[in-house]
């Protein structure tokens, strides 16, 4: 049986007061971050949930499909919102991505980083960039291996319509605590060496979903994306 999100209003409203207060208390146990960016991952839920959310002070939210997005955003039409593209990108896609959206956090291509930087609107500020790394290795994700990652930054950092901002990944299914906190050590390692070349610009460790949260912000996450545990299982 097929399981319904729940998207009532009451019930975004009160999971939202949950992560926010977790990801304090995460915050405050952290030696490696003091305040955590909570992304709301859109996908699949309805504009009327997404709008729950905003009523309820949440404005940060992520999409996985262009279309799909872009059809919410033009629906919502809410200047307050920051909107993240979070899933891989096509170069044929760009143009409405670097058109609507805020951030893009998949970059893991210089093609798809030139084509943004060319496609987005002069009248619209630089387009948040991070780049995404497959810090497991995992044949089945997307990203960068650690190895590339300096040379894409230096390319994005180049560009005058992007603004490199750091890093995001996704880590391996099925994998333990324990495994989890080693791969975000990893990636904090390769932020902070970021940091260290490219200046305070860069500002931002996006990783931890709904199931791994504690661990990531626990290693140093300063943003997370979290969708199940705001809007419930997806239709």
């Amino acid at each position: 049986m097929t399981k319904v999100a729940d998207n009532s209003a009451e019930n975004i409203v009160e999971k939202l007061a949950q992560i926010r207060q977790q990801l304090e208390q995460l915050a405050a146990e952290s030696s490696h971050t003091e305040q955590v960016t909570l992304v709301a991952v859109s996908k699949r839920h309805p504009a009327s949930a997404i709008q729950a959310a905003v009523q309820a002070g949440q404005y940060h939210f992520a999409e996985n499909y262009v279309q799909e997005g872009v059809a919410k955003i033009e629906q919502i039409d809410d200047p307050r919102l920051s909107w993240h593209f979070i899933g891989p990108l096509q170069s044929n896609k760009t143009k409405e991505v670097a058109t609507h959206f805020s951030w893009v956090q998949s970059v893991e291509r210089e093609k798809v980083a030139r084509r943004l930087d060319q496609q987005r609107p002069s009248r619209l500020p630089p387009l948040n960039i991070l780049l995404q790394v497959n810090i497991d290795d995992d044949e089945n994700k997307s990203g960068l291996s650690a190895a590339q990652v300096e040379s894409l930054a230096a390319f994005v950092d180049s560009c005058e319509k992007l603004r490199l901002r750091g890093l995001m990944t996704i880590l391996k299914a099925e994998t333990t605590a324990a495994e989890q906190r080693q791969s975000f050590i990893k990636m904090r390692e390769l932020y902070q060496s970021l940091q260290h070349k490219f200046g305070p610009s860069v500002d931002t460790l996006s990783m931890g979903m709904s199931g791994d949260m504690r661990q990531a912000v626990a290693e140093g996450a300063n943003m997370v994306r979290i969708g199940t545990a705001i809007f419930g299982q997806r239709e």
